[in-house]
């Protein structure tokens, strides 16, 4: 008797029949939790390692330099403030309010613009592909940096040539008919020992191994950053985002002692009001901003769909981006009393010396070490400091583009290793096509990637449908009432201004500006393109562009009823979004408590008047 009751007890109701639920074999194959951050400092410093990246060290400092000192900052907190912030809290609010990656989560806010989520997956496709490039090199010239003698220091290495010159110093004298024609061991090292570079695209070349293996060191470290989801990647941040601080302080108190820091940094912050009348000034700040504050990718909707539900991400994104600034500006002092060293000890002015991208990181900046004392101990410090900062940011960006498809196939991705071995698909995939690009042609490829793929071009075509969607189409106002619902208040109203007016204007003139102003590329100033590289560079910018429009117009073509009809279902919001406390009154007020479409609760629990598990299943 006993065990048929026990037998009862374990049978399921469902549909009116009552089978033994032991009896039923499991067969299919539970899924996985989405996952969320153990804590907020996880969130925090995944997404400082993601926006504190190369661009802060390498482009910021250079452009403050080139566009009018301390008169830069004027047009970059205009753009920070109106465009920035603003874009930066937008997407980081939506990830934690829909909890969706950087596709579904559009696809629930309104299905017609859902291409604003494949267009950033495509950007970050495309970044995954060449932006571990710069890792490779970096692990490349640590290598060499554990070494006494630097090999760009000197040139008697195989691959120098006559013209090899060393460095000169002050007191050096050299006869100056000899340095007409001369190049530097630091320039040799790069392009004749690192990069072997051909004439150009059209001689690609054989793919240099001993950079291969490097690219591959960069991959496997950043598989296993990500492989368990946010569970590995809140742990690893721990180190990546905190260590490069630690080195960017020893080399700023390093370079601010030597002799000659005060003429670089005067370079870096006089101030020339002059050049704010030249548009390319406000061009080149509304981009830095784009770039530094990686905006419009979908990392920061993925890294905030971990989120819990009522976390303050309005005051985790104001310290954020205020950071993420202050970190470029303090990036400045120790890049530039660095270059204002070799300018005063090479007794040249300023502007020969000083270098932006690539050129900084693997030409001035081992030049500028090569001449202090424990040169190969600076060495280390900045290449680690390289790897460490493009580590984190590459790896939250291969981590946003497997949520957004994670997300899209919930059924198929979280089952037991299959999130694991998508995340290796990926990698392997991205090396491969990134070996073109360590191929004797392969910086030709690295610079057209670079150009057009992830351009302010493209990521300000894309702020523009973002913020016009959940401004104007979503609603700039029912956004603010789910923003209120997740934190306990409403942010300031400019935020929902500039959503609505200022950000869209100015993405819009920047663009516009940009289109404009187009030169296209040159290697060095120097080497032209054929005819298809340029080609394929617009194919490169086109291919996320696109996808905005051809989604529209695949939804309307593929959606019945009338155009009015269409536009109306496809600018819908997803009924299981998360209601808020204002939407459930009105469903209580449909469904009074003491009804039977309702159940009955006298008064709201701490979770409102949905429980936990109600709140969690968007019911």
């Amino acid at each position: 008797m006993k065990g048929d009751m026990d037998s009862m007890s374990k049978r399921d109701p469902s549909n009116g029949h009552s089978r033994p639920l032991d009896i039923v074999p499991h067969t299919e194959e539970k899924m996985e939790e989405r996952g969320q951050w153990t804590n907020k400092m996880e969130f925090i410093l995944s997404v400082a390692g993601e926006i504190i990246g190369l661009g802060n060290v390498w482009r910021f400092p250079y452009l403050c330099y080139k566009n009018g000192g301390g008169a830069f900052f004027i047009p970059y907190l205009i753009f920070l403030f109106t465009c920035g912030i603003p874009v930066f809290f937008l997407e980081t609010a939506l990830g934690q309010y829909t909890s969706q990656g950087g596709i579904t989560c559009w696809r629930k806010i309104c299905p017609l613009l859902e291409g604003v989520g494949y267009a950033t997956q495509v950007i970050v496709a495309l970044l995954n592909f060449y932006y571990i490039i710069v890792l490779a090199w970096g692990v490349f010239y640590l290598r060499y940096s554990f070494s006494w003698d630097l090999p760009w220091a000197s040139c008697n290495n195989t691959w120098n040539t006559d013209s090899c010159v060393e460095f000169q110093r002050r007191n050096d004298s050299i006869d100056q008919s000899h340095l007409e024609n001369a190049t530097s061991p630091v320039i040799e090292f790069w392009e004749r020992r690192v990069l072997r570079i051909s004439s150009g695209i059209d001689h690609i070349g054989e793919v240099h191994w001993d950079l291969a293996l490097c690219l591959l060191i960069a991959w496997v470290m950043c598989y296993f950053c990500i492989w368990k989801g946010v569970k590995s990647t809140g742990k690893v941040v721990y180190f990546t985002a905190t260590f490069p601080y630690v080195m960017l302080l020893i080399l700023l108190i390093r370079g601010v002692t030597l002799p000659g820091a005060s003429r670089g940094i005067q370079f870096y912050l006089y101030p020339d009001l002059g050049r704010l009348s030249d548009p390319q000034v406000w061009m080149d700040a509304g981009t830095q901003i784009f770039f530094s504050y990686a905006i419009c990718l979908g990392c920061l909707t993925a890294l905030g769909s971990y989120n819990k539900y009522n976390n303050n991400c309005y005051r985790d994104c104001l310290a954020l981006c205020f950071l993420n600034s202050g970190t470029s500006f303090v990036a400045g002092f120790a890049i530039f009393s660095i270059l204002g060293f070799m300018s005063y000890e090479q007794n040249v002015p300023i502007s020969e010396v000083a270098e932006s991208g690539p050129g900084l990181a693997f030409i001035a900046y081992p030049r500028a070490v090569s001449m202090m004392p424990f040169s190969p101990v600076w060495a280390c410090f900045f290449f680690i400091m390289i790897v460490l900062l493009g580590l984190d940011s590459q790896f939250v960006c291969v981590e946003s583009l497997v949520t957004s498809v994670v997300d899209m196939y919930p059924s198929v991705f979280r089952r037991k290793n299959r999130r694991e071995l998508f995340i290796l698909g990926v990698s392997i995939v991205s090396y491969l096509v990134g070996l073109i690009m360590l191929t004797e042609g392969g910086m030709y490829v690295f610079q057209l990637f670079d150009y057009y793929a992830a351009s302010g071009m493209c990521l300000l075509f894309v702020a523009i449908f973002e913020t016009v969607c959940i401004a104007w189409i979503y609603g700039a106002d029912r956004f603010y009432d789910n923003i209120e619902d997740m934190i306990g208040y409403r942010p300031g109203a400019i935020i929902k201004y500039c959503w609505m007016f200022f950000t869209p204007a100015t993405c819009f003139g920047t663009f516009a500006f940009s289109l404009i102003k187009y030169t296209p590329l040159k290697y060095n100033n120097e080497y032209v393109y054929p005819w298809w590289g340029y080609a394929l560079g617009w194919l490169l910018a086109l291919s996320s562009m696109v996808c905005i429009p051809l989604w529209v117009a695949y939804k309307l073509y593929i959606t019945k009823g009338t155009l009015r009809e269409r536009l109306y279902d496809l600018t819908r919001p997803s009924p299981d979004l998360p209601k808020t406390k204002r939407d459930q009154q009105k469903l209580l007020a449909i469904f009074p408590a003491d009804s039977d479409g309702f159940p009955q609760r006298s008064t709201p629990t701490k979770d409102g008047y949905f429980p936990v598990s109600e709140k969690e299943s968007h019911c």
